[in-house]
């Protein structure tokens, strides 16, 4: 069965200190770079007719560790606009805003999520008619990959909230009976032989 792969990024400085990151184009920690080569055997095998990826560095080397060949750079599958509040975390934006989420208020002189949604919903529209040849990977960024579920399924961008997404993790987008559903969701990387699992960055 054909299914649209969604591929969060590894683990950057930001993710794991919980700081919204959208344009700032950090690159992979240490970590980052073990969680996206683990992607590589999670990934091993698999064929796909097309893998777009975000323009930012930290999707892109994702991709290239996890040995994906990247078809085109989409640059719909770039992280929500936080506007001014790049690089803060929520905690300190709520200090400021009291109640602020980002699902339902967007990022100040950033973008709405009305307008998240419309950008992931052109990505589905152009890939949705790939399915009928074969699987598709987009590798992308936790809070847009979290709205492109949400819309794959018809809710509005604001149900992300309801789709928690770590670092180098791994999700399926597919059908059932003629319908739209989530095959599988957040599904970690195996971690290496006699180690536990790192705690994962969200953010």
């Amino acid at each position: 069965m054909s299914e649209i792969l969604l591929i969060r990024h590894g683990e950057t400085t930001w993710s794991a200190s919980h700081r919204h990151t959208s344009y700032t184009d950090l690159p992979l920690t240490a970590d980052g770079e073990r969680q996206a080569r683990a992607l590589a055997t999670v990934l091993a095998g698999r064929r796909f007719v097309r893998v777009l990826a975000s323009p930012r560095k930290r999707a892109l080397r994702t991709a290239q560790l996890a040995g994906l060949d990247v078809t085109a750079v989409e640059p719909d599958l770039a992280e929500w606009n936080y506007g001014e509040y790049e690089g803060r975390t929520g905690a300190d934006i709520q200090e400021e805003r009291p109640g602020w989420n980002i699902w339902t208020d967007g990022g100040l002189g950033g973008e709405s999520p009305a307008q998240v949604g419309e950008r992931l919903d052109r990505v589905l529209d152009r890939v949705a008619p790939l399915l009928e040849r074969g699987s598709v990977a987009l590798v992308g960024h936790g809070h847009s990959l979290r709205v492109l579920g949400a819309r794959w399924i018809g809710l509005p961008p604001s149900a992300g909230a309801l789709l928690r997404l770590d670092t180098a993790t791994v999700s399926a987008l597919g059908h059932e009976h003629g319908r739209r559903v989530i095959l599988r969701w957040n599904q970690p990387t195996p971690p290496p032989d006699g180690t536990a699992p790192a705690p994962p960055a969200r953010h």
